[in-house]
């Protein structure tokens, strides 16, 4: 390493272990690239309300610049990750190359279907902004469809959305979609029941929320068929078809749309570290969250296979804290400490005034659940000006039963030649 130049870190990912880890390097004599194929940090929790037609895309995506910009040793590239160099110490993109010495990935997740190519091919998906945007469109599509259909066979399957996998995700997508549909889309249409729609949730396993206690995942349950969500346990998708899908048990259901999220694994880059994927797509990891046999390495947040912790964002955020210790104790000659992690808890919201939550031993359901569900994810919004839209975007929704963001929005593409 030169004298004459300050250690280069390099972190791929701007989500929520990579923004996290720029920061906690502010302070340490290294210069930092932040690298990530969008120029946008996505707030996860609350993609589901971007698809439901509650909040805009601006309320939870915020520029990487504009977040990192206090940041004075750091930088933002755009580039998609292409291949890692381990011995030539060089992340080259679909951009140009970028040299390290120390190297933090925390490229995320990507969806897992478990090798099932019709629903790869034929569902619709929660992951990343584009697809949520997406999903709110083909919701507002297929109701509009539904208006012209004079057949009332074809009217109750286009209203069908089948939504796949009880974790949060699905929880929270599905009790959203009920209720835009029968709060706010019922008011919309004259002479035409948009409350015929059927939200159907399937679950393989026998009950909803499984990483929770079960007395909160029976809350749930009960909170989402009170909402008029229809679920389905125990079922298990075996095909997606055209308009149907096909359960293992040999159930069929009509349906006008399946959204998937069932399942995620870790990001692609993953293969480029030179070692074979674990579970889910996880890179096994020291206890110091160090590459084996490449301590400048290191990986952090979903791609990191670490104790099978969960692919959550508080261990993203405390892993990327821990990555900038370590990188400091590297420089300083020092030791790395292992990563131990504090779970905060966990919590899920099902709709208007019902949301369950854990925090140790403590359990919250119903509507104490729901407002402190909503302080949290408040709270964790990246700037002022998204809390303060968030904020006035429930507010209005809960006092107005209105969604004023349900625009269907289709880009065109951009000339091939620039």
């Amino acid at each position: 390493m030169s004298e004459q130049r300050r250690p280069r870190v390099v972190i791929i990912g701007a989500g929520f272990g990579g923004l996290t880890a720029t920061r906690a390097l502010r302070r340490l004599p290294v210069d930092v690239t932040l690298v990530d194929r969008n120029n946008y940090h996505l707030f996860t929790p609350l993609l589901y309300q971007v698809a439901s037609a509650l909040l805009s895309p601006g309320d939870i995506a915020q520029p990487v610049r504009k977040l990192i910009r206090p940041v004075r040793n750091a930088e933002f590239r755009l580039g998609d990750v292409t291949s890692i160099d381990l011995d030539g110490r060089v992340v080259h993109t679909d951009r140009g190359s970028l040299p390290y010495d120390y190297l933090v990935v925390a490229a995320g997740s990507v969806n897992n279907y478990f090798g099932n190519r019709s629903l790869e091919e034929r569902s619709l998906n929660l992951k990343e902004l584009p697809e949520a945007m997406a999903l709110r469109n083909e919701v507002l599509e297929l109701v509009e469809e539904a208006r012209w259909t004079e057949s009332a066979e074809r009217r109750k399957t286009l209203l069908t959305f089948a939504v796949v996998g009880g974790g949060p995700t699905g929880v929270e997508y599905a009790g959203a979609l009920s209720e835009l549909i029968r709060l706010v889309l019922r008011r919309d249409f004259r002479g035409f029941d948009v409350s015929e729609a059927h939200v159907l949730l399937l679950e393989g396993s026998d009950r909803v929320l499984g990483t929770f206690d079960p007395s909160l995942s029976q809350a749930a349950l009960e909170s989402l068929r009170h909402k008029h969500v229809d679920v389905w346990l125990n079922a298990l998708v075996k095909e997606v078809r055209p308009h149907e899908v096909e359960l293992t048990d040999g159930r069929r259901i009509e349906v006008g749309s399946v959204v998937w999220t069932a399942g995620v694994r870790g990001s692609d880059v993953g293969r480029m570290l030179g070692v074979e994927p674990g579970r889910q797509g996880r890179v096994r990891v020291e206890p110091t969250l160090q590459l084996p046999g490449r301590p400048e390495v290191q990986v952090i947040g979903d791609l990191a296979g670490l104790d099978d912790l969960p692919m959550l964002s508080p261990v993203a955020m405390q892993q990327a804290k821990h990555a900038a210790h370590v990188i400091e104790a590297l420089i300083a000659g020092r030791t790395p400490e292992p990563f131990e992690y504090h779970d905060p808890g966990t919590m899920a919201t099902i709709g208007r005034n019902s949301a369950v939550a854990q925090l140790g031993r403590f359990r919250f359901t119903g509507f104490p659940g729901w407002v402190f569900w909503l302080v949290v994810h408040l709270a964790k919004t990246v700037t002022f000006r998204a809390r303060a839209a968030t904020l006035l975007a429930w507010a209005y929704d809960y006092i107005f039963l209105d969604r004023p963001v349900r625009i269907m929005v289709k880009a065109d593409d951009p000339p091939r030649e620039r």
